[in-house]
């Protein structure tokens, strides 16, 4: 891997992305800063515990009449993930169409906004480490959009593969971060083979697809083109005081890809075919911004 690119560190629990060059996370000035934070944080925490209350009547009556599928509860958190968005003040807007039909979707991974952003795009389900399930705000995110937590543990794996494919039977639209890390938004991660073995079940449809996602965050004019970027140990809270301080905000694009059969690949050859497209709609997002 290039200087450029960074490095993950393997010496943590989960693969973080560095760079040598983190930029000090602004701070909110004065009384503009914090009335900024008040102002779009409030509402989105109300937003969301409404969400998390109201989703909870919606999944026991989605259960009665639809068993595992989530027809009515996917786009209900679209809807929720919008009104944050809506609340923050980030922009945002698709190109492309979201698939049809069995699949998951795999995209670049930049922050903490990717839970609202990818799920204001299309209804998903992410994929995540078992241990963000207990991280105090990003829980209540991984709450309201059903998250599919996995364990790191080569005893669980068959298990959690069944798991894995009972889900794209119900017809949930999994999404997978392949580069294992966020990055400060500013490039694509080489993706991880590894996990696109688990799109190679027997036990999953014929007809499986994935649709590789593109996101493009664009900083707010005259600060740094990372402003979105969450990664290395920046702290999550500063992170989160220093996106709702910003006296503008910027905005964000997702590109979707054409579905790709996984019919007639390895794991190898689509990791590599997602990695392409992923890319190449990054870099023409980049480039129009």
């Amino acid at each position: 891997m290039s200087e450029r690119e960074g490095r993950v560190d393997p010496g943590r629990g989960a693969a973080t992305w560095r760079d040598g060059d983190t930029p000090v996370l602004p701070a909110p000035q004065g009384v503009r800063g914090w009335w900024r934070v008040l102002r779009r944080g409030i509402p989105a925490v109300v937003v969301l515990l409404i969400g998390v209350i109201l989703i909870l009547p919606l999944r026991l009556a989605e259960r009665m009449f639809h068993g595992p599928r989530r027809p009515w509860t996917g786009p209900y958190v679209q809807g929720v993930c919008r009104l944050v968005l809506r609340c923050i003040g980030l922009r945002w807007h698709r190109v492309g169409k979201p698939m049809r039909g069995p699949g998951a979707v795999v995209a670049n991974h930049s922050s903490w906004l990717d839970i609202l952003t990818m799920n204001a795009a299309m209804p998903v389900f992410f994929v995540s480490k078992s241990e963000v399930r207990s991280w105090p705000g990003i829980n209540i995110l991984t709450a309201v959009t059903n998250t599919h937590f996995v364990t790191r543990d080569p005893k669980l794996a068959r298990e959690q593969a069944a798991q894995f494919a009972a889900r794209i039977r119900a017809g949930h639209r999994l999404l997978f971060f392949p580069e294992g890390t966020s990055t400060d938004g500013q490039r694509v991660l080489p993706f991880k083979p590894t996990l696109f073995q688990g799109f190679l079940d027997p036990d999953l449809p014929d007809s499986l697809a994935i649709q590789p996602m593109s996101v493009i965050y664009r900083a707010p004019a005259g600060t740094d083109p990372r402003f979105y970027g969450w990664w290395d140990d920046m702290a999550l809270a500063d992170h989160l005081l220093a996106v709702l301080s910003a006296p503008v905000q910027g905005d964000v694009t997702v590109r979707l890809s054409a579905p790709i059969s996984v019919s007639g690949h390895t794991r190898k050859t689509l990791s590599a075919a997602a990695e392409k497209l992923v890319r190449e709609g990054f870099d023409f997002g980049s480039k129009t911004s």
